[in-house]
């Protein structure tokens, strides 16, 4: 009689015959730990294909000759690939970022919405921007207006339990970015006060991985002590102007006078041209001196579409300016990563 896993003569068996008894073959290991001499699907060579070229003659010729010949992607391809990985990297919790000025029209609100929009478009979480500006803010004036709520409407909504019912009281643009409006009634949006702020801070961290605050230019108002305290980074606007870019200084000093160093040590500084052409201004020497006090600085060139302070379409701006855009998300998210909680907020 046949012992139980014993293998008949001519029979071929996974183990080696000992005295009649095949032992059970070993299972196929992977990784660390497999038995020595046992193969392993690790071993297995693995040669990736390249990947095809999106734009220009790399394209054409793989279009041509059906993917026969597939130059591959272009430097430069390869770089936006890797701008496009760095914006995509993983929040902890959720990320909050303050995009300030203290002079007025040099591109405040219009860098949050771009800024906004490139994270909305790219990564696949949720990311509102909140207008924080007492004096009208007009935020909500660059995407389509979908309801008539405010930060005001959704402090007296006493029904928020979930994403869907902060949804209510936001608009969205076609970038997938959700904006909050501020309060319209300037005598209101006076009153909203820091107290107010922590709390719509609370009630969206519960449902949004990026939060951008759109601030006013007073930094003795009352909702910017909840704003500063609660920022994880600081986005600073300056224009190519001298008195733009001394105010943008100026922010710097109070900031790390008023115990928000850490801020001023982490912010990222943005310059708008606001004309076509060279500017009047070294940006060289202002790149230089916002360098020495701040992470990083980005130059964003003038757009004729952000110009006419309407609703911004990420398809309308020029490639360069979208390139402008896409490098400053990156490096805002190369921040993601750090651990805040040693900091007050």
């Amino acid at each position: 009689m046949q012992q139980p896993g014993a293998v008949a003569h001519g029979q071929q068996g996974y183990g080696q015959q000992v005295g009649g008894y095949v032992p059970p073959a070993a299972p196929l290991q992977f990784g660390v730990g497999r038995q020595q001499g046992v193969p392993s699907l690790d071993d297995v060579p693995l040669r990736r294909a390249k990947k095809a070229a999106g734009s220009g003659w790399r394209r054409a010729v793989h279009h041509a000759t059906g993917g026969a010949i597939n130059p591959g992607m272009s430097a430069e391809e390869r770089r936006l690939q890797e701008l496009v990985a760095r914006i995509r990297q993983p929040v902890r919790g959720d990320y909050r970022i303050a995009v300030l000025s203290l002079k007025g029209g040099v591109g405040k609100t219009t860098t949050t919405m771009g800024l906004g929009s490139i994270f909305s478009s790219i990564r696949g979480d949720r990311v509102i921007a909140v207008d924080a500006n007492p004096d009208f803010g007009t935020l909500s004036q660059r995407v389509p207006l979908q309801t008539r709520s405010t930060v005001r409407d959704l402090l007296l909504d006493p029904t928020i339990a979930r994403y869907s019912d902060v949804r209510r009281h936001t608009s969205q643009a076609g970038s997938r970015l959700e904006v909050l409006a501020s309060e319209r009634d300037p005598a209101a949006s006076e009153a909203f006060s820091e107290d107010e702020y922590r709390n719509v801070a609370r009630i969206l961290q519960r449902f949004y991985n990026i939060i951008l605050t759109d601030c006013g230019t007073g930094l003795m108002h009352s909702a910017m002590a909840g704003v500063l305290d609660l920022a994880h980074s600081l986005v600073l606007i300056s224009s190519s102007a001298i008195d733009g870019a001394r105010s943008a200084a100026a922010t710097l000093d109070w900031l790390s006078l008023h115990g928000h160093d850490h801020l001023v040590r982490n912010a990222v500084v943005v310059i708008n041209l606001p004309r076509p052409g060279a500017p009047n201004v070294g940006i060289n020497q202002l790149r230089d001196y916002f360098l020495s006090r701040c992470r990083a600085v980005h130059i964003i060139p003038y757009d004729g579409h952000l110009g006419e302070g309407a609703e911004i379409d990420l398809n309308r701006l020029s490639k360069d300016t979208k390139r402008a855009y896409v490098e400053l998300a990156a490096t805002v998210a190369d921040d993601f990563a750090t651990d805040h909680r040693r900091y007050g907020g």
